[in-house]
C-alpha cells in the first residue's frame, strides 16, 4: 500500500512540475524544488493509523469544559505534544462558567400530570450511551426559575417568526415557549423569547429537520431518535469570549496581573430558564395542544397538526437550576520552533472541550492535529524543520462561547499582532468524508494548492478533483460564528481558515461517541490521515516560502463581488442609492498594486536570492495587511468586532457576514450611515493598497 502510494506521489511530482513553478507562490525556482521534496516526504511520513488511536483515548469519557475529565484530556494533549518534541505550554484563564448542568425538570401538569425525559436512551448496541457520567440535556448561560404556564409554538425562535406570532395576534407573555432547532443560534431564541415577555423556553430538534422524517434514526441510522438531545450555550452578548472580561484576557485570579471583571448582573445572560429537551418529549405535549394550526412553514415532522397554542388546559412545569461561577480553564498551545524565522507564526488550532465524548465535535479535529504534531515532530527529527515555527492551539470552553481561545487572542494581542501569519481551524475537522472549507481571501490559493497534491483515498482522485466535482474551482466559503476563528480574524486581522471533512452527526448529544464515529462517520478511518495531509502541506507552504505566499489579487477579486451584492441590497430598499463610489475607486487602485506586486515579486524571486535581512522586512510588512480591515470603532451591533471585512451575523450568531457594517444598515434598511461606511472601507481599502505598494518598493 505504501509502495503504491509512493508511485502516486512521483507521478503527480512529475505531472504537476510545471504547474508548480507558478503555484508555489513567494518561493525562487530552487527554493520550490526543495519544498517540493519537503512535501513529498511529509505525505509518505503521515501515519494513517495514528488518528484512531488519539481519537479514541480522547472521547472515552464525557468531558465538559471545567471537569477533572477535560483535564485528564489536556493531560493527554500535553504529553503527546511534548513525546513528538514540540515545547507544550498552558494558558490558564478563571472564566464564568456554569458550574455543570444543574438541576431541571420539564413535565406536563395538565391535563394529567406527566414527567418528561430529558436524556438519551441507554442502548445495548452502544456502549457508551450507559456512561454513569453522561449528564441531561442542558443549555449553558440559562437563567434559573421554577415556572408553570400555558404554551405558545415559535416555530424556530427567530426574529421573523416572533414578528409573525404578534401579528397574528398570540402573545407569548408569561407563557412557555416552545421552539426548535434551526434558523438562528440557540441563544437568540432565549433572547427574544425573554424580549417578547416569555418565562420559558424549551428548545428541541424537529423530527423534519432531523429524524424519523429525513431517514433512519440512531443506532440504525445517523438522524436523532426520539431521545436525542442537541445541548449548546445561549451566550448573546456583543463580543466574543468570558462574558465577565470583554476586550480582556481572564487571567488567573490568583495570578500577578489583576483584571477588571464585570458583575455578572452587568451582562446580558438571560433571565428565563432554558432548557432542551428530544422530540419525543415535545411530542408529549404538543399531542394537547389545542390552537389555530400553524401558518405555512411552521409545520414540522410529527405526525399531526402543529398548533400555535395549547390553550388554558394544558399547563406545563419547566425546572431549571443552573448556577455560575469562576471556573479555571486552560488552553495548550504547542510550538515547532522554526529553523530560520521562529517568530513568525503559522496557527492550528481546534477546542478540545465538548458536550458529551465529542467524537465528531470537537475531537475528530484535535485527534488529527496530534497525528499531524507526531509527524511533524518525527521530520524536525530527521532534520526537516520548518523556517516559520507552528504553533497549534487545544482550546478550552469553545463550547460556552468560544471562549479559551478568545482569552489567549486577548492576551496575546500584540504577539499575534507582530508574528502571526495565519490562523487555521479544525473545529470538527474529520466528521465524514466530504472536504469543505471556508477562508478569508489571502488564504484560499493554499487550500486549493494543498488539495491538489494530496490523494483522495479509496480513489484515483486527489482531494481537489473529488472538492470541485468537475468545476475548476471548488467552493470555498467565507467565515462566519460558531468557532474558534472568531478573535484571531474578527477581532485581531489575522488571516484564517476553516476546514475539514463533514459528513453524519449526532450533534451534541450523547450519542456523538466513539462507536457511532466508527460505525457511521468514517468506518475505514481514513479521512484523519487525508486531512492531516492537507493540514501539513498548508502549514509547511506557508512556513517555508521566502515571502508570505499570501493570495493578495484575491482581495480585490472578492471586494468586487461583495460590493456589488451589498449594492444590490441596498439598491433594493432605497432607489435614490447611487453606489459605493469611493469604495470602488478603492478597489480599482488595489487590484492594480495586487498584480503589480505579484509580477515584480515573481520576477525577483526568479532573478536573484532574496537575504535574510530582506525577507525579514518584506515579511512583516506582509503581516500587516489584513490589519487594513481591523478598525477600532468597529461595528455598530458590537465594537469588539473590529474586522470591516467579515464578522458573524449578530441576528443569528452563525451565519457569515461580509462587509458587516454595510450589511448591518441594509438589514435595517436604513441609508444614513451608508456614505460614513463607504467613507471607513475606501479608507481601509487604500491603505491596504498603500502597504502591498510599500512592499513592492522594497523588491527594487
Amino acid at each position: 500500500m505504501m509502495k503504491e502510494f509512493y508511485l502516486f506521489l512521483c507521478l503527480m511530482a512529475s505531472s504537476l512540475f510545471a504547474y508548480a513553478q507558478t503555484a508555489y507562490r513567494g518561493y525562487s525556482p530552487s527554493a520550490t524544488t526543495k519544498q517540493q521534496e519537503v512535501e513529498n516526504s511529509f505525505l509518505e511520513a503521515v501515519d494513517f493509523a495514528r488518528f484512531k488511536g488519539h481519537l479514541k483515548n480522547i472521547t472515552e469519557h464525557p468531558h465538559i469544559a471545567g471537569t477533572a475529565a477535560n483535564e485528564k484530556v489536556r493531560d493527554y494533549l500535553v504529553e503527546t505534544s511534548q513525546k513528538a518534541g514540540w515545547k507544550a505550554v498552558l494558558y490558564p484563564y478563571d472564566v464564568y462558567l456554569p458550574a455543570g448542568p444543574g438541576e431541571s425538570a420539564v413535565e406536563i401538569v395538565q391535563p394529567i400530570r406527566q414527567p418528561l425525559n430529558q436524556q438519551e436512551y441507554i442502548l445495548k448496541e452502544d456502549p457508551y450511551s450507559a456512561n454513569p457520567h453522561l449528564a441531561k440535556g442542558w443549555n449553558a448561560y440559562s437563567g434559573s426559575g421554577d415556572v408553570t404556564a400555558e404554551v405558545v409554538y415559535a416555530n424556530y425562535g427567530t426574529k421573523a417568526d416572533f414578528e409573525k406570532l404578534e401579528e397574528m395576534g398570540i402573545s407569548v407573555k408569561g407563557k412557555i415557549v416552545l421552539a426548535r432547532y434551526g434558523g438562528n443560534f440557540r441563544g437568540y431564541k432565549a433572547k427574544f423569547a425573554e424580549q417578547y415577555g416569555a418565562i420559558a423556553l424549551l428548545i428541541f430538534t424537529d423530527p423534519g429537520d432531523s429524524g424519523y422524517s429525513r431517514g433512519l434514526v440512531y443506532p440504525e441510522g445517523t438522524f436523532y431518535n426520539e431521545s436525542s438531545i442537541q445541548r449548546g450555550s445561549l451566550m448573546t452578548e456583543d463580543f466574543t469570549g468570558d462574558p465577565l472580561t470583554p476586550f480582556e484576557p481572564a487571567l488567573p485570579l490568583d495570578g500577578k496581573t489583576k483584571v477588571t471583571r464585570l458583575d455578572p448582573d452587568e451582562t446580558q445572560l438571560h433571565s428565563i430558564p432554558v432548557t432542551p429537551i428530544p422530540y419525543g418529549s415535545v411530542k408529549q405535549i404538543m399531542q394537547y395542544m389545542k390552537g389555530k394550526p400553524v401558518p405555512a412553514g411552521w409545520q414540522g415532522g410529527l405526525p399531526f397538526t402543529y398548533r400555535l397554542e395549547g390553550g388554558d388546559g394544558l399547563k406545563v412545569r419547566v425546572m431549571v437550576e443552573q448556577q455560575h461561577e469562576i471556573t479555571r480553564i486552560y488552553n495548550v498551545v504547542a510550538t515547532l520552533e522554526g529553523s530560520e524565522f521562529p517568530d513568525e507564526w503559522i496557527i492550528l488550532g481546534c477546542h478540545y472541550d465538548a458536550w458529551a465524548f465529542g467524537a465528531t465535535d470537537p475531537n475528530s479535529g484535535t485527534a488529527m492535529l496530534l497525528g499531524l504534531t507526531e509527524t511533524l515532530g518525527e521530520m524536525a527529527r530527521q532534520g526537516i524543520r520548518p523556517k516559520r515555527s507552528i504553533l497549534i492551539g487545544h482550546w478550552d470552553a469553545e463550547e460556552q462561547g468560544v471562549i479559551g481561545s478568545t482569552e489567549w487572542v486577548e492576551q496575546m494581542k500584540q504577539q499575534l499582532g507582530a508574528k502571526a501569519i495565519a490562523y487555521m481551524n479544525f473545529d470538527m475537522g474529520v466528521a465524514g468524508t466530504n472536504f469543505g472549507a471556508s477562508a478569508s481571501p489571502t488564504l484560499k490559493e493554499a487550500l486549493i494548492n494543498a488539495s491538489q497534491l494530496v490523494p483522495y483515498p479509496g480513489t484515483d482522485m486527489t482531494v481537489f478533483e473529488k472538492w470541485a466535482n468537475g468545476n475548476t474551482e471548488p467552493g470555498i466559503g467565507n467565515l462566519g460564528g460558531g468557532s474558534d476563528h472568531i478573535a484571531f480574524y474578527m477581532h485581531v486581522g489575522i488571516p484564517s481558515l476553516s476546514g475539514g471533512t463533514g459528513g453524519p452527526t449526532l450533534y451534541h448529544t450523547n450519542y456523538d461517541s466513539f462507536h457511532f464515529y466508527e460505525k457511521f462517520v468514517d468506518p475505514s478511518f481514513t479521512m484523519g490521515g487525508m486531512v492531516e495531509q492537507m493540514t501539513g502541506i498548508m502549514a509547511l507552504r506557508l512556513a517555508n516560502a521566502e515571502v508570505i505566499p499570501y493570495d493578495v489579487e484575491r482581495y480585490a477579486t472578492d471586494l468586487k463581488m461583495h460590493f456589488e451584492h451589498a449594492e444590490k441590497t441596498v439598491s433594493g430598499y432605497d432607489k435614490s442609492f447611487n453606489g459605493f463610489m469611493l469604495s470602488w475607486e478603492a478597489i480599482e487602485q488595489l487590484q492594480a498594486s495586487a498584480n503589480s506586486f505579484s509580477t515584480a515579486l515573481e520576477h525577483y524571486l526568479a532573478e536573484r536570492t532574496l537575504s535574510s535581512k530582506k525577507a525579514k522586512q518584506i515579511n512583516e510588512q506582509m503581516i500587516q495587511l489584513e490589519k487594513s480591515f481591523i478598525d477600532d470603532r468597529g461595528m455598530y451591533f458590537g465594537s469588539w468586532y473590529r474586522s470591516l471585512y467579515a464578522s458573524t451575523d449578530p441576528f443569528s450568531g452563525y451565519a457569515s457576514w461580509i462587509l458587516p457594517g454595510i450589511r448591518y444598515e441594509a438589514e435595517q434598511q436604513a441609508s444614513e450611515r451608508l456614505q460614513e461606511w463607504d467613507n471607513r472601507y475606501a479608507a481601509a481599502i487604500k491603505d491596504l493598497a498603500k502597504k502591498i505598494d510599500s512592499i513592492k518598493e522594497l523588491l527594487q
